[in-house]
C-alpha cells in the first residue's frame, strides 16, 4: 500500500513536471526580482487559473478513466435489512430492501423479518458499450491533455511578448533619459528666434522621455497582469535584448505544427469521440447478457434460512430514438471532420503569418541596429565636444532619439514574432 501511495505521489508530480518540462523546476511564486523569460513563465503558469483549471480536467478525466475501467469487474453489494410489518396477504418490499416477499401476519406469530446477504453481477457481453465506453474516457483524457498544452501555450505566449514589451520599454527609458539629461544642461542661446526653436527641440525630447516613462508603467502592469500578480507587487526583470532568428524554412515549420499543435490533436480526438459514440449508438442493437449471483441469510427472529442463487439475464433495449440517435451522432461526426479540415487551414495561416512576420523582423533589426550603432558612435563623439544647445546639435539628438526608438521597436517585434511562430508551431525554437 505505502508503494501505491509513493507511486501516486510521484505520478502527480510527473504531471506538473511534463507542463513545464521545457522550463525547469517549479519556479517559487514569493520572488518577483530579477524575473528571466524562464522564470518569468514558470511564476505565471504557478498563478494561472485557467492553466490550473486546465490541469483539474486532467486529473478529473483520469477518474473516468479509472472508473470506466471498473465496469470490466463484477459489481458486489452487500445488504442487511430488519423490517416491522403488519400484513393480511403476501408483501413484496420494496427495491431498496431486495424485494423480498414476506408472508402473511396470520400465517406467523411475527412481524418482524430479518435478511442479510451479498450479490454479484457481471456483463458477460454488453455489445461493445462497456469496451466502448473505456475508448471514450481515454479520447476524452487526451482531449483533455491537449486542451492543457493548449492553455499552456496561449499564457506562454502571452508572457513572452509582455517581457519583450517590458524589456523594450525600460532600454527606451535608459535611451530618452540619457538624452534628456544631457541636453538639459546645455545653456540657451540669447538670441530670440534661435531660443525659440531650441526650446522647441527640448521640449519634444523631454517629451519622448515622458512617453518612454509611461510605457514602461504600462508595460510593468500588463507583465503584473500576464503574471496573475497584484498590480502594485514589485517586479524586475533581468535579461539583454538582442536580435534573434530561426533557419528553417516555412514547410519545416508546417510539418512541426501538424505534429505539435494541440489544437488539431484535440480536434482528432474529438472525431475518435465521435466515431465511438457511433459505435455505441449501434451497440443498442445487441443485447445485454449478465451473470448474477447471490448469497443470504433470512428469518423471522434469526438467520437460519438459507437462500442462494444463480441467474443469468438477457436484457435487449429496444429505444424508440434508435435511428435518430444513429443519424444524430453521425451528423457530429461530419461536423467535427469540417471543424477539423477548417483548423488545419487556420493553424496553416498562422504559421503562414508568423513566418513572414518573423522573416521580416529577423532582417530588419539588424539593419536598424548597425544604423543605431552608428549613429551611438557619433553622438558620443560629438558629446565630448558640445557645450552649447544649438539647433543642429538637438535636430541630431532627436534623430538619434527616433533612431534608437525604432530600433527598440525593431527588437520588441522581432522577439514577438519569434514567440508567436513557436506558438504557432506548438513548438519552442
Amino acid at each position: 500500500m505505502k508503494k501505491i501511495f509513493l507511486l501516486a505521489i510521484v505520478l502527480n508530480v510527473c504531471v506538473v513536471a511534463n507542463a513545464q518540462s521545457n522550463y525547469g523546476l517549479n519556479f517559487s511564486s514569493l520572488r518577483n526580482s530579477n524575473l528571466t523569460l524562464e522564470n518569468a513563465i514558470r511564476l505565471g503558469l504557478e498563478n494561472n487559473s485557467d492553466f490550473l483549471t486546465a490541469r483539474q480536467e486532467i486529473v478529473i478525466a483520469e477518474q473516468k478513466l479509472s472508473e470506466a475501467k471498473f465496469r470490466y469487474l463484477p459489481q458486489f453489494a452487500l445488504q442487511g435489512t430488519a423490517s416491522l410489518y403488519d400484513a393480511d396477504s403476501p408483501m413484496l418490499l420494496p427495491d431498496i430492501a431486495t424485494n423480498r416477499l414476506l408472508p402473511p401476519t396470520h400465517t406467523t406469530d411475527k412481524n418482524s423479518y430479518y435478511g442479510v446477504g451479498v450479490s454479484a453481477t457481471q456483463y458477460i457481453y454488453s455489445g461493445g458499450r462497456i469496451n466502448g465506453a473505456l475508448k471514450a474516457a481515454r479520447a476524452n483524457l487526451k482531449q483533455a491533455q491537449s486542451r492543457y498544452e493548449a492553455v499552456k501555450n496561449a499564457v506562454v505566449l502571452d508572457i513572452k511578448k509582455s517581457f519583450a514589451r517590458l524589456l523594450a520599454a525600460q532600454e527606451n527609458v535608459a535611451l530618452t533619459q540619457q538624452v534628456w539629461e544631457q541636453v538639459s544642461r546645455w545653456s540657451i542661446s540669447s538670441d530670440t528666434w534661435t531660443k525659440i526653436r531650441q526650446k522647441a527641440l527640448l521640449a519634444q525630447l523631454q517629451a519622448r522621455y515622458n512617453e518612454a516613462e509611461y510605457e514602461l508603467t504600462n508595460a510593468r502592469l500588463a507583465m503584473l497582469v500576464s503574471l496573475n500578480k497584484e498590480t502594485n507587487a514589485p517586479l524586475t526583470i533581468s535579461a539583454q535584448m538582442q536580435p534573434v532568428a530561426v533557419n528553417e524554412d516555412l514547410p519545416h515549420f508546417q510539418l512541426w505544427a501538424t505534429e505539435f499543435r494541440p489544437e488539431i490533436k484535440s480536434a482528432i480526438y474529438a472525431l475518435e469521440l465521435d466515431n465511438i459514440a457511433i459505435d455505441l449508438a449501434l451497440s443498442k442493437r445487441y443485447p445485454d447478457i449478465l451473470l448474477n449471483a447471490s448469497y443470504e441469510r433470512v428469518g423471522d427472529s434469526d438467520l437460519s434460512d438459507e437462500n442462494k442463487q444463480v441467474s443469468l439475464a438477457i436484457r435487449l433495449p429496444i429505444p424508440y430514438t434508435f435511428s435518430q440517435q444513429i443519424n444524430q451522432k453521425k451528423a457530429e461526426q461530419r461536423k467535427s471532420t469540417l471543424r477539423r479540415a477548417a483548423l488545419e487551414d487556420q493553424i496553416h495561416t498562422q504559421v503562414t503569418a508568423s513566418f513572414q512576420k518573423m522573416t521580416f523582423w529577423q532582417t530588419e533589426v539588424l539593419q536598424r541596429q548597425k544604423t543605431f550603432e552608428d549613429l551611438d558612435k557619433l553622438v558620443k563623439q560629438a558629446l565630448k565636444y558640445s557645450s552649447k544647445a544649438g539647433i543642429s546639435g538637438l535636430e541630431a539628438l532627436r534623430d538619434y532619439v527616433q533612431t534608437g526608438q525604432d530600433y527598440l521597436q525593431a527588437l520588441r517585434e522581432n522577439h514577438t514574432a519569434k514567440a508567436e511562430l513557436e506558438w504557432a508551431i506548438g513548438k519552442d525554437l
